[in-house]
């Protein structure tokens, strides 16, 4: 009995995991089902029946369907929160000073290997700005390294 408590704790616990933010990887792995699946309805339009082509049709309706909604969730998952009401996107370069607010720990990216960036030294840390990667300097603000559009969706 108490196997299954725990078993189903565990289930609980995991399967929202597993419903959240999409990687790259999914979205293209949907992105190649809807191509397979158009291509099944062309097929189906040159060598079968009325039915397989209402199937074939249901069958994309379904895979569009699911890549759109994995492209909704990664969206969500990756919105970008200003730390200052009015905020408007601007590029910045190296040597640009940021305000304070856009350095704290709430924008820290700690899986920075993750979208090509070394590792930061001391007294760095790597930023995440709109959609830009910066490599900052935290106790002046200057912004030391720009890896633009990083968090592209």
């Amino acid at each position: 009995m108490r196997r299954l408590i725990m078993l189903g704790l565990i289930a609980a616990v995991v399967a929202p995991a597993a419903a959240s933010a999409q990687s790259r990887g999914e979205i293209r792995h949907d992105r190649r089902e809807v191509r397979e699946e158009r291509q099944d309805v062309r097929q189906a339009l040159r060598y079968g029946d009325r039915g397989d082509v209402r199937e074939e049709r249901r069958e994309l309706r379904g895979a569009q369907r699911e890549l759109r909604e994995d492209r909704v969730d990664r969206r969500q998952s990756t919105r970008y929160a200003a730390p200052y009401r009015n905020w408007s996107y601007r590029p910045v370069g190296v040597g640009y000073q940021l305000q304070s607010g856009f350095y704290g720990s709430r924008y820290y990216v700690n899986d920075y290997g993750r979208f090509g960036a070394r590792q930061p030294g001391r007294f760095q840390q790597w930023i995440r700005y709109g959609d830009d990667l910066l490599l900052v300097n935290v106790r002046t603000g200057r912004v030391l390294q720009v890896i633009r559009n990083r968090y592209y969706y």
